[in-house]
């Protein structure tokens, strides 16, 4: 339950024709742990949507629900304005939605063009053999489309820097025609070169309009740069919902800055009830 004091939650968006996805009162728990109290969030044809939030906020959980790897325990979801309940990342890829996790879901042992088209592997017909050279081929295409430079697509994904293996997940995200894009931190393990080359990708993709994307990530500069919109997650619910237009740095960070100086209060507030509680139950010392 919310605490009285606290600013009413956002109710949920009112509904647009151009909206391809709808999360409504999403809830999700893990034991005594709460992840998502209440969760509203849309999103439009074409749109790039910035996720933020503290650590453990729930972004990455909202992320896994939506693309079928979580279930939530409340609430529910429309795609394209039809009822959507993935049951799973495939069926949600079948549909439309793919991911790039945080763990980039890449294999070390297989090559960069077999990683490209892992579980959508190109084969021969009619023998069921796989077609390496077509793999090789768009593999390629695909790389250079986003610019990053890997000059061997045969080597083993092992020996390629962070940078580069985050390029490979996005790059194969984006070469699976998706209508939706989940990016969770795709820059976290970029340099400033290689994570530019994304966000050019990025800017790319919103230009031809075809794709939506929601983006979580961390540097608010980043933010302002590749997105229209703008959600905060805190206290399990989407406490900020802005065009990146209608708002700032400032603005983002002064709520953070708030949420922290409310926590520490009331981590104070505990402490000093502990201390209180302890010391009504003192041993008194007794008379010599």
């Amino acid at each position: 339950m919310a605490d009285p004091g606290s600013a009413p939650a956002p109710s949920a968006p009112a509904s647009a024709p151009e909206d391809v996805l709808r999360v409504e009162h999403i809830a999700k728990r893990f034991g005594p742990v709460t992840a998502l109290q209440d969760v509203n969030l849309h999103l439009k044809k074409g749109e790039v949507l910035g996720l933020l939030g503290d650590n453990g906020a729930g972004k990455s959980t909202l992320i896994k629900i939506i693309s079928g790897f979580q279930r939530a325990d409340a609430g529910r979801m429309f795609l394209h304005g039809q009822p959507y309940e993935p049951k799973s990342v495939d069926d949600a890829r079948a549909k439309g939605i793919d991911t790039v996790y945080q763990d980039l879901a890449l294999i070390d042992e297989l090559s960069v063009y077999h990683n490209m088209f892992l579980r959508r592997e190109r084969v021969r017909r009619p023998l069921p053999l796989l077609n390496n050279r077509e793999m090789k081929s768009e593999a390629r295409r695909a790389l250079d489309g986003i610019g990053i430079n890997i000059p061997r697509i045969d080597v083993a994904v092992a020996r390629l820097s962070g940078g580069q293996r985050q390029a490979i997940a996005v790059a194969r995200t984006v070469n699976s025609a998706s209508d939706i894009i989940l990016l969770d931190e795709p820059l976290a393990a970029m340099g400033v070169k290689e994570g530019a080359q994304i966000l050019d990708l990025v800017a790319r993709l919103k230009e031809e309009g075809n794709v939506s994307i929601i983006m979580i990530l961390h540097n608010y500069v980043q933010v302002f740069e590749a997105c229209d919109r703008v959600n905060m997650i805190q206290e399990g619910r989407i406490a900020l919902d802005k065009p990146t237009s209608e708002t700032s740095v400032e603005e983002i960070t002064n709520i953070v800055v708030d949420e922290y100086r409310r926590a520490r209060e009331e981590e104070h507030a505990a402490n000093t009830r502990a201390t209180e509680n302890a010391g009504g139950t003192e041993d008194v010392p007794s008379a010599s």
